[in-house]
């Protein structure tokens, strides 16, 4: 259980007030949770701005489904590059605050270049340096708000769900522009311009000025060992922990048959493409339900182990629905089992690797598992997305025609191996057992 550290090692952490001011929803203070709160909005509507759509924009500039896959792909390969990075800075150099701010001002600035991209070889390297200022934050975010709380399972729900409602932020007023604008007509003066990504890097210098005012998080100066990451590989020696990192980086793979090919899905059952961003937060609407409400009742009494398996089992009911491809109202009904796949996941994934690491290691260990679910697991996954749509599709432009039935028999194949892996293999830690 993760609790305030106000030791002389770790430095001066706020306490945010008193229970008077205390959320009544987690216990937490409220200048604390309202901060965390508001920059999980933020970080995660800048992905959620570009993530669920783009695939529709660079399908009318011509990408094959490979090319597609490669520019989905680069996020994930910064995910590989650099949270290890950020992670040792936080944890050993310079308050979490300041590094969170310095890379979303790069992540937005180079977002807003690629936005005006027309071809692969001019948006692939923008989209490159952009996640790699982008991919540390998805770690340093996590980390910073576990440092502020003092029951982490009851609380981190009620904080990570405002990522949620900022992916359902961008979504809607992304389908609000497309459909007749927001009154913005500055915005007008780059016609030429993607749209998400132009929202996506906004987000991003909002989150960077944002960032400024965030509980000071300071590093561990005086840890044992001054390479935190070292220190946090040492938690693949647990032969438990490394069944869920296996795990954890299959599933990942097959959560991007979710991001990269649901709106052409969607699209090909005759769903009209203005309203595909706005069907897509039902996924995130459930999140908040199952984040908000299910979560904080269902991880105490279950436990990490349990509750994770629920996340595994979910995906293959989703994927099962999309191969049957109909009705439309159920599939566009099943977005909904995001809810359960993701959060219960993972949500509860970030939350097992909290608990089980050392407070020395917290932002390396978050940075861990943001490398093998968001860098390789996605990496690996957007590729692997790629190519089955392609294996699967005949014809090239108007004339393409996918058989989207067998393109999700193949996610349906490696969730369910994973959650018989999982039954099988991973073991519970004892509460408060440390591994690392």
């Amino acid at each position: 259980m993760s609790t305030l550290d106000n030791s002389p090692e770790a430095g001066p952490v706020e306490s945010g007030g008193g229970p008077w001011y205390s959320c009544i929803l987690c216990g937490l203070p409220f200048g604390i949770w309202i901060r965390l709160g508001i920059m999980m909005l933020l970080q995660y509507a800048i992905w959620g701005a570009w993530a669920p759509v783009l695939s529709m924009y660079l399908t009318e500039l011509g990408f094959s489904g490979k090319a597609i896959g490669m520019v989905y792909s680069l996020l994930y390969l910064a995910c590989i590059i650099t949270p290890i990075i950020g992670g040792q800075f936080a944890d050993r150099w310079v308050p979490t605050q300041y590094v969170v701010a310095l890379l979303h001002c790069v992540s937005g600035l180079l977002m807003w270049f690629a936005a005006g991209a027309k071809e692969a070889n001019g948006l692939w390297p923008l989209m490159l340096v952009a996640g790699l200022a982008y991919a540390p934050t998805l770690a340093l975010t996590n980390s910073l708000a576990f440092k502020h709380l003092t029951n982490t399972e009851r609380q981190f729900g009620s904080v990570r769900v405002f990522g949620t409602i900022g992916w359902i932020i961008a979504g809607v007023l992304l389908t609000q522009w497309r459909l007749g604008g927001l009154g913005f007509a500055g915005l007008r003066a780059w016609p030429d311009q993607s749209d998400c990504l132009v929202m996506a890097a906004v987000f991003s210098f909002a989150l960077a000025v944002f960032a400024l005012v965030l509980p000071h998080t300071p590093p561990t100066k005086e840890a044992t060992n001054p390479w935190a990451f070292l220190e946090a590989r040492k938690m693949l020696r647990n032969p438990s922990f490394l069944a869920f990192i296996v795990i954890a980086f299959v599933v990942a793979t097959e959560l991007q048959f979710y991001y990269i090919l649901t709106a052409p899905f969607l699209q090909s059952l005759g769903i009209d493409q203005a309203q595909v961003p706005r069907l897509m937060t039902i996924a995130q609407v459930a999140e908040i339900f199952v984040m908000a409400i299910a979560l904080p009742i269902v991880l105490p009494r279950l436990g990490v182990g349990k509750t994770l398996a629920i996340g595994v089992i979910s995906w293959p009911i989703r994927y099962v629905i999309f191969a049957i491809g109909g009705p439309v109202w159920l599939v566009v009904g099943s977005l909904a089992l995001h809810g359960l796949c993701y959060v219960f996941f993972f949500t509860v994934s970030m939350v097992y690797v909290d608990n089980v690491a050392s407070d020395g290691i917290r932002h390396s260990a978050q940075s861990l598992i943001t490398l093998v679910t968001l860098g390789l697991g996605n990496y690996v996954g957007s590729f692997f997305t790629g190519f089955v749509k392609d294996y699967f599709t005949t014809g090239t432009g108007d004339a393409a025609v996918t058989n989207w039935q067998m393109v999700f028999v193949i996610p349906i194949v490696l969730t369910v191996l994973c959650a018989l892996a999982f039954l099988l293999f991973f073991k519970e830690p004892a509460k408060g057992e440390k591994i690392a």
